[in-house]
């Protein structure tokens, strides 16, 4: 009952941990000058100035203070799975040596035979115990 409950765990975290792995996300940065203004992950960042404004008020468009920095974290597009047949030789025998041996350090103990399974034990006469008064603290 304990290993059921362990591999469902363990294949539940291993699962998110693949789709964890698999997410892309794009971070946005907004700077006015040397200073951080906003950060979005999943909308545009605030704009401290308008843009906009400046070129309609002049015809040449002004060098702007401010500055969008966007990072890219990209995820795994591919997941590969290996095979056994993708190993050495050498791997493919320690591996099958190492899952024998530990698969066989579980015994079945259902088909065993218990000899003391009837067994009652004697009926005691006098409590030796408190006939000597010894008593164990």
């Amino acid at each position: 009952m304990n290993f059921a409950i362990t591999h469902k765990i363990f294949s539940i975290a291993l699962s998110f941990l693949v789709l964890i792995l698999s997410l892309s996300l794009t971070i946005e940065k907004h700077f006015c000058g040397e200073t951080l203004v906003d950060v979005s992950i999943f909308s545009e960042p605030d704009n401290c100035c308008d843009d906009s404004l400046e070129v309609a008020k002049s015809d040449t468009i002004k060098k702007s203070c401010c500055k969008d920095e966007v990072d890219i974290l990209d995820g795994l597009s591919e997941i590969t799975i290996n095979s056994f047949e993708d190993l050495d030789v050498i791997h493919q025998q320690v591996l099958f040596a190492y899952s024998y041996s530990y698969l066989n350090r579980f015994e079945d103990f259902s088909n065993r035979v218990i000899s003391y399974k009837n067994y009652s034990p004697p009926k005691l006469i006098k409590d030796i115990h408190v006939l000597d008064e010894k008593f164990l603290i």
